[in-house]
C-alpha cells in the first residue's frame, strides 16, 4: 500500500492529489488547490511552501509525483513555473519523499489515453477512474491524474521486470 502525492504546479494555483495504491486498487484521499491571490512573487513561493508541507503533514504520503517541466511560449512563464516546482520539490527533499516527475503528455495518455487529450478530458476521466461523486477544479484533477500516472508506471515497471517486491515508503522492498 502506497499513498501518492501529485502536484499539478502553477503559480497562482497549484493543483495537489491524494490517492492510496493498494495492487490494483486506487483510492481518492483528498484534492484541491494553493492559491495564491497576493501579486508579489516571493510571497506566492512562500504561500506555496507552506501549503504543500501542510499537505504532506496531513496526509503523509510516500512520495510525490509532480509534473515535469515544459517549454512555454513566453519565458517568464516557464521561469515562475520552475521556481515553483522547486519549491515543492525542496518541501518533499527536506521531508525525505522521493519525487518521481512526468511530462503533461504522458500523464494526458495513462489518464485519457491520447497525449493531446484537453483538461476537461482529464477532469472526466480521473472523476472516473476514482469513482467520485463530485466535480473536480482543473488543476486538482491534474494532480490527481499525475499520481495515478505514477501508480501506472510503478505497477507497469513491477510487471515488467517480474518484481516481488512491494513499495513501501517510497521504496522497493
Amino acid at each position: 500500500m502506497a499513498v501518492i502525492l501529485g502536484i499539478d504546479p502553477g503559480s497562482r494555483i497549484t493543483g495537489y492529489g491524494i490517492i492510496q495504491q493498494e495492487g490494483h486498487k486506487l483510492t481518492y484521499l483528498g484534492s484541491g488547490c494553493i492559491q495564491t491571490k497576493v501579486e508579489d512573487f516571493p510571497t506566492r513561493l512562500k504561500l506555496i511552501y507552506a501549503g504543500v508541507s501542510e499537505i504532506i503533514t496531513q496526509f503523509q504520503p510516500d512520495c510525490l509525483a509532480i509534473e515535469q517541466i515544459f517549454m512555454a511560449k513566453n519565458a517568464d512563464s516557464a521561469l515562475k513555473l520552475g521556481q515553483v516546482r522547486g519549491v515543492a520539490i525542496v518541501v518533499a527533499v527536506n521531508l525525505n519523499l522521493p519525487i518521481f516527475e512526468y511530462a503533461a503528455r504522458q500523464v494526458k495518455k495513462t489518464v485519457v489515453g491520447s497525449g493531446a487529450a484537453e483538461k476537461y478530458q482529464v477532469q472526466h476521466m480521473v472523476r472516473n477512474l476514482l469513482t467520485l461523486p463530485i466535480n473536480l477544479q482543473a488543476d486538482a484533477a491534474d494532480a490527481l491524474g499525475i499520481a495515478i500516472t505514477h501508480c501506472h508506471v510503478s505497477q507497469s515497471i513491477f510487471r515488467i521486470s517480474g518484481c516481488k517486491l512491494q513499495l513501501a515508503k517510497g521504496r522497493l522492498r
